[in-house]
C-alpha cells in the first residue's frame, strides 16, 4: 500500500497506471479522490476509489485493429511515429500486392488468323500421249494420221505420202505444231473461217481471225490482237492452258474461256 501525502493506493486504480510516469500516476491518484471529503481521506484504512478507464486512443485503436495481438500485449509502445511508419509500410505492402497481382494477370492472346484459303487451282488435262491430225487436199493419202506429240506440219504431210506434183504448198506454215484434232487443207482453198472455227460450238484458238475471238466474253480487240499474235509466234495453241500465257488473260477470265474454245 503507498501513502502519498495522506492518501492510501493499494495499485489496483488501473492497469494503465503502471505505464504512466510518477507526475502522471499523482495527477491521476488526486483526481480520483477530488470526490471525496476531508473526513474521508483521514479515516484509517481509506482508499482511493477506482477511476473510470479511459477509452482508447484512436492510435491505440489503429494498433489494436491491425497489429498482431502478441505485439500489442507485450507493452512496447511504438508512439505515434512508430504506428504512422507500420501504417505506412502496410499501405505500401497493399499497394505493391495490387500491382503484382494486376501484372501478373493472365492475358488472352489473340488467335491467330486463319491462313488465306485459294482457290484450287484447275486441273489441266495431260497432254495427249499421240496427236490425230486429218490432212485433206492434194496429198498421196489422204485421211487420218498419227504423230508424236509436238511434230509440225511438215511431218504430218510425211505421215499423208507427201503432196502431190505441182502441188502449191505456201499456204501452209510446215513449221507450225499440230494441235490433236485439227484438219490441213493441202493444195485446196479452207472453208471460210466461221464454218472451220465454230465446229462443235467451240472457237478454235487456231484458225479464228479477231474478229470471231471478239465475240468471246471479256475479249476486246487488244486481246483478241494479243492471242493471235502469240499464236504466230509459237506456231499455233497445243492446248486450250496455253491461252493463259496471253497478255491480258488471267486465271479469272481464263476460266470464262477454258469452255469455249479449242486448240
Amino acid at each position: 500500500m503507498l501513502d502519498i501525502g495522506g492518501f492510501r493506493s493499494t495499485g489496483e486504480v488501473s492497469a494503465n497506471a503502471a505505464d504512466r510516469s510518477p507526475r502522471n500516476r499523482l495527477r491521476d491518484l488526486h483526481r480520483d479522490a477530488g470526490s471525496d471529503t476531508a473526513e474521508q481521506r483521514c479515516e484509517p484504512g481509506y482508499t482511493a476509489p477506482d477511476r473510470e478507464p479511459e477509452p482508447p486512443s484512436a492510435v491505440r485503436r489503429f494498433a489494436l485493429r491491425w497489429l498482431p495481438a502478441s505485439l500489442v500485449e507485450s507493452r512496447v509502445d511504438p508512439g505515434r511515429p512508430g504506428v504512422l511508419a507500420v501504417a505506412v509500410v502496410a499501405m505500401l505492402a497493399l499497394a505493391g500486392f495490387g500491382v503484382f497481382a494486376w501484372t501478373s494477370r493472365p492475358v488472352a492472346e489473340p488467335a491467330p488468323p486463319p491462313p488465306p484459303v485459294s482457290p484450287p487451282p484447275h486441273a489441266e488435262p495431260p497432254p495427249p500421249e499421240k496427236v490425230v491430225v486429218s490432212v485433206v487436199g492434194r496429198v498421196r493419202e489422204p485421211g487420218l494420221v498419227t504423230v508424236r506429240p509436238g511434230e509440225r506440219v511438215a511431218d504430218a504431210l510425211v505421215a499423208a505420202g507427201g503432196p502431190l506434183p505441182e502441188t502449191d504448198i505456201t499456204a501452209l506454215n510446215l513449221a507450225r505444231r499440230l494441235a490433236d484434232g485439227e484438219q490441213l487443207h493441202v493444195g485446196i482453198p479452207p472453208p471460210p473461217q466461221s464454218e472451220q472455227s465454230r465446229e462443235d460450238g467451240k472457237v478454235d484458238l487456231n484458225s479464228a481471225d479477231a474478229e470471231e475471238l471478239q465475240e468471246l466474253p471479256g475479249v476486246g480487240e487488244s486481246t483478241a490482237q494479243q492471242i493471235v499474235r502469240w499464236r504466230t509466234d509459237h506456231d499455233g495453241f497445243a492446248s486450250v492452258g496455253q491461252l493463259r500465257e496471253v497478255d491480258g488473260i488471267g486465271e479469272s477470265r481464263f476460266s470464262e474461256l477454258r469452255d469455249l474454245v479449242r486448240s
